[in-house]
């Protein structure tokens, strides 16, 4: 049994600060959850659906998850403009673990009293 030793660890070095800095954040969750499971999903279908966002924080958002590789943008060209919001594959292999965020919550949430 090896001994660690937590002076020389460094936090930012592990999978779980990695996958936290993809997925952290107020909205980012939530427009991932969204896009599980509704995908594809046009803007301001998501807007609604997240609630209270502002256009600005929503687009940033998914420009963040977008450069991150896990959303996919796809715009088609209409009048007006059509923009639709999807998992990549690589957002897809996400799902196991928001899968069981909500596993958790749903064990783990307060049943509302009386």
């Amino acid at each position: 049994m090896s001994v660690r030793n937590i002076a020389e660890a460094d936090f930012s070095e592990t999978g779980y600060s990695y996958t936290l800095s993809l997925i952290a954040g107020k909205y980012k969750p939530i427009v991932l959850y969204c896009l599980m499971e509704y995908e594809p999903v046009r803007f301001n279908e998501m807007r609604r659906y997240v609630g209270g966002i502002s256009d600005k924080t929503l687009s940033q958002t998914l420009k963040e998850l977008e450069h991150d590789g896990l959303v996919h943008r796809e715009m088609y060209p209409e009048i007006p403009p059509k923009v639709e919001y999807s998992l990549t594959e690589r957002g897809h292999s996400l799902v196991a673990v928001l899968d069981q965020l909500c596993i958790w919550g749903e064990a783990n949430r307060p049943i509302p009293g009386p």
